[in-house]
């Protein structure tokens, strides 16, 4: 059957995580209804965490509603947020009236706009309140898992507060002022909360930033300690039935393990303007290495891409498992190997032809060889007026060729954290060119692209980058963000300047006050 790596406690979730959501309702329901189900609910949260198998199970509800196509199952990856970095091709045809031209072109006032921010400010803030309650349940209630799981409980907690993290750093990367250059300052609530009762505690951007950082070295800690990637393999780990640790353990690159929190420690540092931090983190990544003294994890493109792994599955540090991916990416973001059939309808994200050489222009001495020009694109997808219109194919497979092991952890992945972007960050932070090279020679390499010449100054070398993670992380959510950090006047295809007010979303009205800009 082809499902996610979650199917096992999938049944035995859902149950859980209903109740979750019904505690998490405070964001969306009214007082009243609230106060007509807190009593059955506080007796189910009571009943759901009487035992090991109840945390586990709030965990695997956790990563659903993480995963749902609202946040980073297609929202803040593929589609939204990537029109917000006006990556899509917008067709004329399209007003703003509809999300994809509101969205691209930063008409926020809009309907359309306005109720795909709300979706997604509303799922953020659900996953992190269901967050909120398996924790405050397990500082309150871990110790009835027994001696023989408390490893196994630091791990949930570990990955727990590392998803918090997540979600509160992009809601800061969305919502919040610029970190560097800005006139505007905003407040954002980082939440602790768990109830209609509690409200969160609304911080400056240097204060939230701190309570990220709290997040993250606890996480760090809990993980270091009782991760099992710190003593096994990806690899192994994506074989369940090989070792004495419990089943629920493996398969960590579709969790929050350890180097995926590392890694989201080094994309938040450079975003906060801690270069340093960020560099340290990224090449503590890239050299570490097993009990054995091999890598931890590689680049893989060049491995991955010939084979149809188009999310570089290898490379991942955290991706999530998705079995209907292919329900709903394919219809989005077209994909596939068509050939001429015309797909390219209006409301579907791709990209002109145009725009496919925009984003390669920089590579010089042809692109004969570069595997990501050559692998992650399907060029021969046509408009119904026989034009080309390029579609990206990183969420596309073969489903007749992929066997049941691959579609679980080589096809039906959303990439999260991956080992390129740590390449990316530590190039972007490095202070000499001779360093600047060697990473970039490496990162190359794994593109299967080797034309180049060497960059004469890093001023040179840093500038090109901006291109690179264009191509690199196209259709995975992050482009947006480094625009913002960098304060940038003009963003690749966008047809106007864009200003700061472009970059800080409107929190939707809610039971919190959102008239919190200054």
């Amino acid at each position: 059957m082809k499902r996610n790596i979650f199917n096992k406690v999938k049944i035995s979730a859902a149950g859980a995580f209903s109740c979750l959501l019904l505690l998490t309702s405070s964001l969306l329901t009214s007082c009243e209804d609230w106060l007509d189900v807190q009593g059955e609910n506080t007796q189910k949260e009571i009943d759901m965490f009487d035992e090991y198998k109840g945390f586990r199970d709030a965990l695997t509800g956790c990563y659903l509603s993480f995963s749902s196509q609202n946040l980073y199952g297609m929202k803040l990856t593929m589609t939204d947020i990537e029109n917000l970095a006006c990556l899509w091709y917008v067709d004329n045809s399209i007003t703003d009236e509809q999300a994809f031209g509101a969205l691209s072109r930063h008409k926020y006032d809009t309907d359309a706009a306005r109720g795909s921010i709300k979706s997604i400010y509303k799922e953020l803030f659900s996953t992190i309140v269901a967050v909120n309650v398996l924790l405050k349940n397990i500082d309150e209630n871990g110790d009835i898992v027994g001696k023989e799981n408390i490893r196994n409980i630091n791990v949930i907690k570990g990955e727990a507060l590392a998803m918090r993290a997540y979600c509160q750093f992009d809601f800061l990367r969305l919502f919040g002022q610029l970190p560097k250059g800005g006139t505007k300052t905003v407040k954002l609530p980082y939440s602790y909360t768990t109830s209609i009762d509690e409200f969160p505690t609304f911080y400056d951007f240097n204060a939230y930033v701190e309570c990220l950082k709290k997040d993250l070295a606890q996480a760090e800690e809990l993980l270091k300690a009782n991760d099992p990637i710190m003593t096994s393999t990806f690899s192994a780990l994506n074989s369940p039935g090989k070792s004495v640790i419990d089943t629920y353990l493996y398969y960590r690159q579709a969790r929050l393990n350890y180097w995926a929190v590392r890694a989201l420690h080094a994309r938040m540092s450079l975003y906060v303007g801690d270069t340093s931090d960020a560099n340290n983190i990224a090449k503590d990544i890239i050299n570490a290495k097993t009990e054995s003294g091999q890598p931890v994890i590689s680049l893989s493109g060049a491995n991955d891409l010939v084979k149809g792994y188009y999310g570089l599955p290898n490379e991942c540090l955290f991706f999530l498992s998705k079995y209907d991916l292919m329900s709903y990416a394919t219809n989005a973001l077209i994909g596939g190997t068509q050939g001429s059939t015309p797909l390219a309808r209006a409301g579907a994200y791709y990209i002109s032809t145009q725009q496919l050489n925009d984003l390669y222009a920089s590579i010089s001495g042809g692109l004969g060889s570069h595997n990501r020009y050559n692998y992650l694109w399907n060029m021969n997808n046509y408009s119904p007026s026989n034009v080309k219109f390029p579609a990206i194919k990183k969420y596309w497979y073969d489903e007749e060729k992929a066997s049941d092991y691959d579609l679980v952890t080589k096809h039906q992945i959303v990439p999260m954290l991956r080992l390129s972007e740590i390449y990316l960050i530590a190039m972007e932070t490095s202070n000499t060119l001779d360093e600047f090279q060697r990473l970039y020679d490496e990162y190359m390499l794994s593109c299967s692209y080797t034309l180049y010449k060497p960059f004469e100054t890093l001023k040179e070398a840093k500038d090109e980058l901006i291109n690179e993670y264009r191509r690199e992380l196209f259709a995975e959510g992050q482009m947006f963000f480094y625009y913002k950090r960098t304060g940038a006047t003009k963003m690749m295809w966008s047809k106007t300047a864009v200003n700061e007010d472009d970059y800080i979303l409107p929190m939707p009205s809610s039971e919190y006050d959102p008239s919190l800009k200054n």
